[in-house]
């Protein structure tokens, strides 16, 4: 089978489209046919070395956290599922990606695909909108009539969780920069501010429940979306390489967000998106041996949006 891998870590340059053999599921293990995953900036970071630490992967590697496809074998001990059956995940970070025409994932970690998209667009939902999920309601406990901070939503994590919270009854404030203020007002916010004419912190006149950060700002102002919130508040943070700030003497909590695999909480938001309450965007489809162009763009800051990437057709 085609896969992408890379042997060493480095820039973008180290990744190879290249012929690998197809892997057999072991207990618990499901093999799926990927019509798609997708690009996290993640990606770009375990590649690089930059996170060996947390997240300590075998080379070669095959990158691809996210995966969407048809199961194509069962390892011994699976139930639940069936070969033929269309699903999409959320993979093990320190195991082989979904950038191949099959992958091994855990049976527990899949949950059933969307009918109401196509397949291959349903791998830009795991990773971010798992992140969004967790942010909003297992950190940020996000209960209607609250209201919401959105920093930085013009990303693919911030366009879920602006539906999310809307979805939830809040009351939501974003900042984005101009290109995505469209599409941050189309998912529901109730308030979009330029973030690169206007500081947060003037735009926002009223104490807010929880300010989620999804952009990489400078520490003086994450520090400062403290003071935006109401006691007994919550910051969350997905910028994990700056801790997040919290205020003690109001029990304001700084709460810094490590995605985790939930197949619960991917069925929950399937069911959203096929009841047409979650919109799935997909700015660009991607072929399989592009993979190491789109990190270089992605290097540059050139992707903007969800970009889902497609192995070759069967």
């Amino acid at each position: 089978m085609k896969a992408v891998r890379f042997h060493e870590y480095g820039d973008p340059g180290v990744l190879r489209y290249e012929d690998v053999e197809r892997p057999h599921p072991g207990a618990g293990e499901v093999r799926v046919r990927v019509a798609a995953t997708s690009f996290n900036s993640v990606d770009g970071n375990i590649r690089g070395g930059f996170m060996r630490g947390p997240i300590p992967v075998v080379l070669p590697h095959t990158p691809g956290l996210d995966v969407a496809g048809t199961v194509d074998a069962l390892g011994e001990g699976v139930g639940g599922i069936a070969v033929g059956d269309d699903v999409i995940g959320f993979l093990p970070m320190d195991g082989a990606g979904a950038a191949a025409e099959y992958v091994l994932a855990p049976a527990e970690a899949l949950a059933r695909a969307p009918r109401s998209v196509p397949l291959a667009d349903a791998a830009a939902v795991p990773v971010v909108g798992l992140t969004a999920y967790q942010a909003l309601f297992d950190h940020g406990r996000l209960t209607a009539g609250q209201r919401v901070l959105v920093n930085g939503a013009g990303g693919a994590v911030g366009g879920y969780a602006v539906q999310l919270a809307k979805n939830a009854g809040a009351h939501v404030i974003a900042t984005a920069a101009p290109r995505s203020s469209e599409a941050v007002t189309s998912a529901g916010a109730d308030v979009v501010v330029d973030r690169t004419t206007t500081d947060v912190t003037a735009a926002v006149t009223e104490p807010v429940d929880l300010a989620l950060n999804l952009a990489p700002v400078d520490p003086a102002e994450l520090a400062a979306l403290v003071t935006l919130v109401r006691p007994g508040g919550v910051v969350v943070n997905t910028t994990v390489w700056m801790p997040a700030p919290g205020d003690e003497e109001r029990n304001v909590r700084g709460i810094d967000l490590y995605v985790r695999s939930d197949a619960d909480q991917l069925a929950e938001l399937v069911a959203m998106i096929d009841r047409g309450e979650l919109r799935v965007a997909v700015a660009e489809r991607v072929p399989l041996a592009e993979l190491p162009a789109l990190h270089a763009r992605a290097a540059e800051g050139a992707v903007h949006g969800k970009v889902v990437v497609v192995p070759p057709a069967a």
